[in-house]
C-alpha cells in the first residue's frame, strides 16, 4: 500500500527522513485514511529494497508525532485525521514592514540602468585572471595550519595583530600614513567601514558631503544613516572644498589620490584647504585611497591622513583591486581618540573578517610578494588603459573627450550635452558592456559620458565597443 506513496532518492536526504515525510504528508492530505493499516517494517523494507532499520527509524518518528499508532503484535495504523490538524490562530498578524531606518538602508543608489549587470569593461572590476592564485593558495595553506589562540575563537575581532603591524609599515612606506597598530580596524569591505563610520559619527539630519561625480557606496552609506547629503564638485584638480564653508558638515567623503570615477588627483593646495575647512567646520574627512596602488604618471602625494596632524581623517584601504573583491578584506585607520569606540561598534555590528585571509595578506606584505604583484599588474593595466584610450581616439576622433588616466582601472568618456548618456549606457548593456552613464554618478552639476573600465580590455573587445559607441553617438 505504501510503495506507490514513497519514492526514494538514494542520493537525497536520509532514507528514514524520506519515508517519514512521505507517510506524514499522505496522512495529513487524506490519501492515507484514519485507521489504515500499514505494512510491517519487515514488509515495507522488503518492498522498498532497503534495510529494516531505516523503516523502523521512520516509523518511530511517525509514532512520536502521533501520525501512526504502533502496538506490540499489531500492524502500524494511521490515527484519526482530527488528531493531526494543526491549531490555527485568529487575526491577521503583525503589519510587517521596514522601519524608516530600514527603508533608508535598503535604498538602491547604484541602480543606474535597471540594476547591476555583470558585463565587459566594468569600471572598478579587476581582472580575476591576474589574481595570484598559486601564491595565495600556498600562503593560505601555510597560515591555515597555524594556531591563532583566542583570535580563532572570539578575540582580535578588529584585526589580527600580525596584519595590523604589517599594515603600519606598508602604509607608512608607500602612502605616508602615520599610525599605530591600535588605530587599524579590519572590516569586510570599504562599504562596511563606511556604514560603521556613518552610523557611529553622525546623527540623522547631519550634513555629509560626497564628491560629484562620486562613489555610489558613499551615497548609500550616508543615506542609510539618514544624513543630508550634499555635493562636493570635482574637477581636473579633484574635489573642491570651497562648498564646505559654513555648512556645518559632519562627514566629508573624498577619493583624493585617484578620484572616482574621473581619475583626477587632488593637488596639494586643495588637500591643505580641505583639511583646514574640515577643522573649521568640525567635520571628519573619510579618505578612500582609491586605486592608489595603480598610479603610473607623476609623483605620488602622501595620503591626507599622513599630511593631517589634527586627527580629523579616517583612512580606508582595501584588497578589492589589488587582489579580488571576493576576499572581503579592507581596513580603516582611525584617529586614536575614536579607536576604542569604533572597535567596540565594529564588534557589535559583526563586521569581522576571516582570520586566515588576514594572516595570508599579512604574509604577502611581510615577504614583499604584494609589492611585486602590484608592480606586475600595474604594468598590464596601464597597457590595457592605453589600448582603450588610443582605440577610442582613433575611431571616434572629435566625437568624444577622453584622456589617458594616471592610474586605476577605469576612465571617463565625455559626451556633448546633446547625447543622452543613460540611453547609450542602456544600449551598451544590452550588448554585454557594463559601462554606466557618467550623469548617474553626479549628485550636483550633471556631466554627460560613460565610465568605462579597462581591466579586462582586449583588442577585439575594445574594437567592438568602439564600433557600437560610434554608431550610438552618431
Amino acid at each position: 500500500m505504501l510503495e506507490g506513496l514513497i519514492v526514494l532518492d538514494r542520493s537525497g536526504a536520509p532514507l528514514p527522513e524520506q519515508i517519514y515525510r512521505a507517510v506524514g504528508e499522505a496522512a495529513r492530505s487524506g490519501r492515507l485514511r484514519a485507521g489504515s493499516v500499514l505494512p510491517s517494517s519487515r514488509q515495507l523494507a522488503a518492498g522498498l529494497g532497503i534495510s529494516r532499520n531505516s523503516v523502523n527509524a521512520a516509523y518511530e518518528l511517525l509514532r512520536s508525532e502521533g501520525v501512526i499508532a504502533v502496538r506490540a503484535g499489531a500492524a502500524p495504523q494511521v490515527v484519526a485525521r482530527a488528531e493531526l490538524e494543526a491549531p490555527t490562530l485568529g487575526g491577521t498578524g503583525a503589519n510587517i514592514g521596514l522601519s524608516q531606518r530600514g527603508q533608508a538602508l535598503a535604498r538602491d543608489l547604484r541602480n543606474w540602468q535597471g540594476g547591476r549587470h555583470a558585463g565587459q569593461l566594468e569600471p572598478g572590476a579587476p581582472d580575476e585572471a591576474l589574481f595570484p592564485a598559486d601564491l595565495w593558495a600556498r600562503t593560505l595553506r601555510r597560515v591555515a595550519r597555524q594556531k591563532f589562540g583566542e583570535a580563532a575563537i572570539y578575540g582580535d575581532v578588529d584585526g589580527l595583530p600580525r596584519l595590523k603591524s604589517a599594515l603600519v609599515g606598508h602604509l607608512a612606506r608607500h602612502r605616508g600614513v602615520n599610525a599605530s597598530p591600535d588605530q587599524i580596524i579590519a572590516v569586510p569591505s570599504i562599504q562596511a567601514g563606511l556604514s560603521l563610520v556613518t552610523q557611529c559619527l553622525a546623527d540623522p539630519g547631519d550634513v555629509g558631503f560626497v564628491e560629484s561625480p562620486g562613489y555610489f557606496g558613499a551615497r548609500t552609506a550616508f543615506a542609510g544613516a539618514e544624513l543630508v547629503t550634499k555635493a562636493l564638485e570635482a574637477d581636473a584638480q579633484g574635489a573642491d572644498p570651497s562648498a564646505l564653508a559654513g555648512s556645518r558638515a559632519r562627514l566629508v567623503y573624498v577619493t583624493p589620490s585617484h578620484h572616482y570615477p574621473t581619475g583626477a588627483r587632488m593637488n596639494l593646495q586643495r588637500r591643505m584647504d580641505l583639511l583646514e575647512a574640515a577643522r573649521r567646520e568640525g567635520a571628519v574627512v573619510i579618505e578612500d585611497d582609491y586605486d592608489s596602488e595603480f598610479m603610473w604618471q607623476g609623483r605620488a602625494i602622501a595620503a591626507l591622513q599622513g599630511i593631517s596632524r589634527g586627527g580629523e581623517v579616517i583612512y580606508f584601504g582595501t584588497t578589492a583591486k589589488s587582489l579580488l573583491p571576493g576576499l572581503r578584506l579592507a581596513y580603516m585607520v582611525v584617529p586614536e581618540a575614536l579607536a576604542g569606540s569604533l572597535r567596540q561598534a565594529q564588534r557589535n555590528m559583526g563586521l569581522t573578517v576571516n582570520i586566515h585571509a588576514q594572516a595570508a595578506y599579512a604574509e604577502l606584505i611581510e615577504s614583499g610578494a604584494l609589492v611585486t604583484h602590484l608592480k606586475r599588474i600595474a604594468r598590464l593595466y596601464e597597457e590595457r588603459g592605453r589600448l582603450l584610450v588610443e582605440t577610442l581616439r582613433a575611431r571616434l576622433r572629435g566625437a568624444i573627450e577622453i584622456a589617458m588616466p594616471m592610474g586605476g582601472l577605469q576612465t571617463v568618456i565625455g559626451f556633448a550635452d546633446r547625447v543622452d548618456d543613460t540611453k547609450v549606457a542602456a544600449r551598451l548593456a544590452e550588448e554585454g558592456f557594463e559601462t554606466p552613464a557618467l550623469s548617474s554618478y553626479c549628485a550636483g552639476q550633471k556631466r554627460k559620458g560613460l565610465v568605462v573600465g579597462f581591466a579586462d580590455a582586449t583588442a577585439k573587445r575594445v574594437a567592438r565597443f568602439a564600433g557600437l559607441l560610434e554608431s550610438l553617438i552618431d
